[in-house]
């Protein structure tokens, strides 16, 4: 017989009080089964009907248990039906997260009962959370979701009642408070507070002239003091050395321009703490070319990314080991000849041994320019995974595949779901965001570019069963990223018909063909590194640099992370001790560790147990069904050769990706990641 719950509500730590759901005892416990790797959701019922007999004996609907009422309850009963195993199971999870809670609130200095771990809980601190004055922490991780919430559903005023704003404020909120959907930094940020500048990238055209210049160093400024990062490209400045129009004076040239730009961001403080980000790129045909290539040599430049637009007339140029023009920017006039593969190895050898410049396949971007009669993407963003016409931004949010994944398999339902509110809270952003400069508000308002992306892949093939640098992963890299791509389309055309399409519609690729849509573009894949921690998941499309590592602070001390889908796995399987952590931490791999089974092996690989080559075509994969472009590294061992950064430029061109950025292990010596 089924027991008759009566209680109504309980009290939750920091005190409020909530509904009751007898489904979450089932849960806990069910979970519990699971990580002694003997799943039962029978004793699972049994034990939550046991549970809610005994609570009403005490309670009903007039008074509430707290939380850790239910929690010895559940605890006594199954240790008197004797599920020994189970119940220590369960303990050991209650201790886990009291530690947890304690790790955050230590971090925070006040309560914290979201989903995020202690070292998401440091980045959102060190970034993302309102302080006051003093610089003291005032809103919760939660309280930060409501005030972005809030902020991103007033746009809807526009078009629905206040019981409207309402439903999609609350759909906003449970998209980010269960980690389903990560917006962008700027967004969480800025978002509800007196900076609301929420859109992370740019586009700042360059012109020849000294006032096109300086006009560009000027917007590019107050574009970074409200925290966004722009692109550049320096192909339209003439080449060192040529005469101008005054007598007795010549140009500096790209590279004294970007010099100047870079020691501009330095002196730029943003809000959040961080420096302003650049992308710094120029044509493969400008007279000044080689130059650029060596130019982040010797520690110069810290502040730009820097990447050479290459077009297919000098791949073919490459491949055929033959010569090429160089372009004079200002007569369009070819000025000089260089052979394509000596500047090609010398592109190369510094990407090998300096990360920089990257590739930009410039004639491929354009081939997907949805409005080419707005003129062609010149750059993209400081991450390469954004081409923008100029005086354009974006805004960006990603979708977390790893909570995606039930029963090993995908949960389409749920990501069908998800996708409608990820772009609808996107294109909001666009709305309510302020924008420092008009241009930029005309023509992104115009444009209304968003770029959703994902994060977590690589913990959702983990989840699966399907290693990273397989077939299978291919797969599912095409599937998944087709079928978010179609349903965002969809989502668009919807917003359409009930917000108008963007207004340069009639200009576009949409307008000629009469498809409705909101947005001009629609996906993009950026890096998510700190949305990655914030989600403790892996960011965008990379693999994970290490399974397991330390993060020391100052509040809480030693945070140990251990990827959470291996240890899940392990404790199901019966592998897991603090032993096997501390080994893991060590080296970040399992690969060389013993005790480990080899189809475990091949199935949570790390970024250097992947070779260059499934790098590129996970990356291609995905770009079959991105509007805009990606932000990928394709990592190399230490002791990979330049043939083998070569080879693999050259697959990147061969397999349509829009660019490729490389990089070998400790190449930098200011690499960030490492577990040594």
């Amino acid at each position: 017989m089924e027991t008759v719950n009566r209680i109504q509500s309980i009290i939750k730590r920091e005190g409020d009080v909530v509904n009751f759901d007898e489904k979450r005892i089932y849960r806990a416990v069910f979970k519990a089964t699971i990580s002694i790797g003997e799943p039962d959701k029978l004793i699972a019922q049994e034990t939550a009907s046991k549970v809610i007999e005994i609570l009403n004996q005490t309670y009903d609907e007039d008074t509430a248990p707290t939380i850790e009422d239910i929690q010895d309850v559940v605890e006594q009963v199954l240790i008197n039906q004797n599920l020994t195993k189970v119940a220590k199971a369960y303990i050991l999870y209650r201790q886990e997260r009291t530690d947890l809670r304690k790790q955050k609130e230590d971090i925070l200095g006040l309560v914290d009962t979201s989903k995020l771990s202690p070292n998401a809980v440091l980045i959102a601190k060190q970034r993302y959370l309102l302080k006051d004055k003093q610089g003291i922490v005032v809103e919760s991780p939660l309280e930060m979701f409501q005030r972005v919430a809030k902020n991103i559903a007033s746009a809807e005023k526009k078009y629905v009642d206040k019981a409207k704003i309402k439903f999609w404020q609350g759909k906003f909120y449970n998209a980010m408070a269960e980690l389903d959907f990560i917006p962008s930094g700027r967004i969480l940020a800025s978002a509800g507070t007196n900076n609301n500048q929420l859109l992370s990238s740019f586009v700042v055209p360059l012109g020849d002239s000294t006032k096109e210049i300086f006009k560009a160093l000027y917007d590019s400024s107050i574009i970074k003091r409200y925290g966004g990062g722009v692109g550049f490209s320096f192909s339209k400045l003439r080449k060192r050395g040529k005469q101008t129009a005054f007598v007795n004076r010549k140009a500096s040239g790209p590279i004294a321009f970007m010099n100047l730009f870079d020691h501009s961001s330095r002196l730029i403080s943003v809000s959040g703490q961080r420096k302003g980000a650049n992308m710094g790129s120029l044509s493969v045909e400008h007279p000044d070319i080689l130059d650029f290539i060596t130019a982040k040599t010797n520690h110069a430049l810290p502040n730009f990314n820097v990447s050479v637009e290459i077009t297919d007339n000098f791949m073919r140029a490459v491949l055929k080991n033959a010569d090429y023009p160089l372009i004079d920017p200002s007569t369009k006039e070819e000025v000089d000849t260089l052979n394509a593969r000596k500047v090609f190895d010398l592109l190369i050898t510094m990407a090998w041994k300096y990360g920089d410049p990257g590739i930009l396949f410039i004639d491929t971007i354009n081939k997907n320019n949805p409005h080419k009669t707005l003129g062609d993407f010149e750059t993209t963003d400081p991450c390469g995974d954004q081409p923008l016409l100029p005086y354009t931004g974006v805004s960006y949010g990603a979708i977390n595949l790893a909570n995606f994944v039930q029963d090993n398999n995908i949960n389409w339902a749920k990501l069908k779901a998800i996708i409608p509110i990820a772009v609808r809270f996107l294109d909001n952003v666009i709305d309510v965001t302020k924008f420092p400069i008009n241009g930029f508000k005309r023509n992104t308002l115009g444009l209304r570019n968003v770029g959703l992306g994902i994060l977590g892949f690589a913990d959702m093939l983990y989840s699966l069963g399907i290693p990273y640098n397989s077939r299978q992963a291919l797969k599912i890299a095409e599937k998944v990223m087709s079928f978010i791509q179609s349903h965002a389309h969809k989502t668009s055309s919807m917003l359409a018909e009930k917000k108008g399409n963007f207004p340069y519609w009639e200009k576009s690729i949409y307008g000629v063909h009469k498809i409705k849509k909101r947005n001009a573009t629609l996906t993009t894949i950026s890096p998510c590194g700190a949305r990655g921690i914030i989600a403790n998941t892996s960011g965008g499309i990379e693999p994970h640099f290490a399974l397991g590592y330390y993060r020391r602070t100052v509040a809480a001390g030693e945070i140990l992370y251990i990827n959470p889908v291996f240890e899940k796995l392990a404790k199901q399987i019966g592998i897991y001790s603090s032993d096997l952590m501390r080994k893991i931490t060590s080296t970040g791999s399992i690969h060389d560790i013993e005790e480990i089974p080899d189809h475990l092996k091949k199935i949570f690989v790390t970024a250097h147990d992947i070779s260059p080559e499934w790098h590129i075509r996970i990356q291609s994969a995905f770009q079959k069904y991105v509007d805009n472009a990606i932000s990928k590294t394709i990592n190399f061992p230490y002791n990979a050769s330049i043939k083998d950064v070569e080879d693999a430029c050259l697959l990147a061109f061969k397999l349509k990706c829009k660019g490729i950025t490389v990089y070998r292990d400790g190449s930098r010596e200011d690499q960030i990641i490492s577990t040594q």
